[in-house]
């Protein structure tokens, strides 16, 4: 698209959209001390409420909690590198941290729930219909959900790759596009303590339609306090891009950016794609962990990418780790890279039976299962 119709089309969608994402960092919610910062959250509560008075629909995942027990507990000059102490930081955190945003929204006559998830709410696929359906009921009865990672329980921050070595959650910003796309918001902002997406000369980009490889080399690494950095937002922004929506990284430092992004002023750095993936297909490619991996042969990997079919067994040369009839799992070839996730149709020590049944009747016809259908299938971009 040129720049002034990807202009144009942010403009009207950020104008237009009635049901959004908004995630704010840990630099934005506390103070170097690990205080909240009042200066900036008043204005996000004002701004928000501003927001739902005039018909929009807000979700606010929030960063913050691990920061102010932190500093509750003492331990500000202390490096959090064990898991259990971060667990603890989290639960004296949690209850400051909805404290501030009670007394923040109650001064607007604004109700908010508080909604803590793990990685197994968007692993199994029967938790993440029913996280749409508890959020959605909040957002009609006109509460503003406030969600976060329930670190206190949740151990994947410090273990965050399946076994297919790719992220499955680690970083509130993740979290925030997960939920956007499972609530179909049409747009994600992710409020941190920069213009946006910075380029070499430490300009903010103002628009991106493709997730290039490029971009993630000007992506800095996780900041002293947050988890995420400007590369897990890239990761968000991605999957905002394949929901069909618009993602915007802004500034939440300065007074009133939520007003401006969905005024469409342009403000930091804007996704837009015209490229989306289905419901259940991005659930599949981002929300899912993956339990196991099939190593397939050539001509399978062949027919999956050039005849888009199904994966049988006869095309399978081994099965690693063990899973469950209807788990997600890693497609691999037989030098080793993913190139595929798909659903198992079987748990792994049935699919081993029929690969071994497979092999001794490649002769015969018929006898080659679907270990993956096609419909289930998502291939990696």
């Amino acid at each position: 698209m040129e720049a002034q119709k990807i202009s144009e089309k942010s403009t009207e969608l950020l104008r237009k959209a009635r049901r959004l994402v908004v995630k704010v960092g840990t630099s934005t919610v506390t103070t170097e001390q690990g205080r909240p910062c009042n200066k900036h959250l008043e204005s996000l509560a004002h701004s928000i409420c501003s927001l739902k008075n005039r018909g929009r629909q807000i979700v606010l995942v929030s960063s913050g909690a691990i920061g102010l027990g932190r500093a509750k507990l003492g331990l500000s000059k202390v490096r959090l590198g064990d898991l259990v102490l971060r667990q603890a930081c989290a639960a004296v955190g949690q209850s400051l941290l909805m404290n501030v945003y009670e007394n923040l929204f109650a001064f607007h006559d604004v109700k908010i729930a508080q909604v803590l998830l793990t990685e197994d709410d968007f692993i199994d696929r029967q938790r993440y219909s029913n996280l749409r359906r508890t959020i959605e009921r909040l957002l009609k009865l006109g509460v503003v959900p406030i969600v976060n990672e329930n670190d206190s329980v949740s151990t994947i921050e410090i273990d965050p790759f399946d076994v297919s070595g790719k992220r499955v959650f680690s970083d509130n910003d993740r979290l925030a596009a997960l939920i956007m796309s499972k609530l179909e918001a049409q747009a994600l902002v992710m409020l941190t303590n920069v213009d946006g997406l910075l380029n070499a000369q430490g300009s903010a980009i103002s628009f991106v339609t493709e997730m290039k490889a490029e971009l993630k080399t000007l992506a800095a690494g996780p900041s002293i306090d947050g988890r995420g950095g400007m590369v897990t937002k890239l990761e968000a922004a991605e999957i905002a891009m394949r929901a069909g929506g618009v993602a915007v990284i802004a500034n939440g430092t300065t007074p009133g950016i939520l007003d401006r992004v969905f005024a469409g002023e342009g403000v930091g750095t804007t996704f837009l794609s015209e490229r989306r993936l289905g419901g259940k297909r991005r659930w599949i490619k981002y929300a899912a962990g993956v339990r196991g991996r099939l190593i397939i042969n050539p001509g399978a990997r062949k027919a999956i990418l050039e005849r888009k079919a199904s994966l049988l067994s006869s095309g399978v040369i081994s099965v690693q780790e063990k899973f469950r009839a209807m788990d997600v799992i890693s497609i691999v070839d037989h030098e080793g890279r993913e190139f595929a996730r798909g659903i198992a149709n079987y748990p792994s020590h049935e699919a081993e039976g029929m690969i071994a049944s497979a092999s001794s009747n490649s002769r015969s016809k018929g006898k080659a299962r679907v270990l993956v259908t096609r419909n289930n299938i998502v291939l990696n971009d």
